[in-house]
């Protein structure tokens, strides 16, 4: 057994932000994109960042975009928050994954499908509030902890998962006593991100509905979005379709739109 403490311990490893980044952030909650541009620029892997993520073919840039104030100035201020946020994940990736079969760019392409995605469901929502955008960094955030936690286990997890069709989240539970949501809580708390971010992530489990509506909503959402996107066979393959249990009675009412909006035949 994992205890809580050392979950919280390993939590509170991950490493601060380097300056410049903690100052791009500063900018981009105080609207100020120019200045959090011209921060940025002086972050060389920060920028290759950007420039590597926003040009995927998945963000729909016709040509190639490598100025960080007009990368920003696309993106607009949540957006780029999203992307700035999603950079700082990336800094905790290990090296090497263990259990989940990803790397670098698989990873990456996770973040940035995601990201895209939820934008969409925001615009269709027309709801434009930065904590409910940041929300999303959180599973891929959870996701490298979940990593680091199931590796110190490693041959248990594995013996599991050959005797029994039991889930990962299952697992996550029974070895620390807390799941994939419950850890994007944790860190939420330690990034100091707004309470209803992790709020959104525990109703996006689709077992742990909120007393809110508008979160329970936007939970909804959220857990076809990860459904839809972890059933991917490449996520499949690197077995994080494993944390979504599909509770089709919680989403019933918005499946139909949530299938028009993500054009599923």
């Amino acid at each position: 057994m994992i205890t809580k403490e050392k979950v919280d311990a390993y939590i509170q490893k991950i490493p601060p932000a380097p300056e410049a980044l903690q100052k791009t952030i500063l900018f981009l909650n105080q609207g100020e994109l120019t200045k959090a541009a011209q921060i940025a620029q002086t972050d060389l892997p920060l920028k290759a960042y950007l420039v590597d993520l926003v040009n995927k073919p998945i963000f729909g840039f016709r040509n190639e975009v490598s100025d960080i104030s007009q990368i920003f100035g696309i993106l607009g201020v949540e957006k780029s928050q999203q992307v700035v946020y999603n950079y700082m994940v990336s800094l905790l990736s290990p090296a090497k994954w263990q259990l989940f079969a990803l790397n670098k760019s698989s990873f990456c392409d996770l973040q940035a499908d995601l990201s895209t995605k939820w934008q969409k469901i925001l615009l269709h929502l027309e709801i434009k509030d930065a904590d409910t955008q940041n929300a999303i960094t959180l599973l891929p955030a959870s996701i490298i902890v979940a990593e680091a936690l199931f590796c110190e286990k490693l041959d248990d997890v594995k013996l599991l998962r050959s005797t029994s069709e039991i889930d990962l989240n299952t697992i996550l539970a029974r070895l620390c006593g807390m799941d994939l949501f419950d850890i994007c809580q944790r860190i939420a708390q330690k990034w100091n991100m707004n309470e209803k971010s992790a709020e959104i992530l525990q109703a996006a489990s689709g077992v742990k509905p909120s007393n809110d509506e508008t979160i329970n909503t936007l939970g909804k959402w959220m857990h076809l979005l990860l459904f839809y996107t972890l059933s991917k066979p490449v996520y499949i393959n690197a077995q994080l379709n494993d944390f979504i249990d599909f509770q089709i009675e919680y989403v019933g009412d918005i499946y139909d739109d949530f299938a028009t909006l993500m054009e599923i035949t």
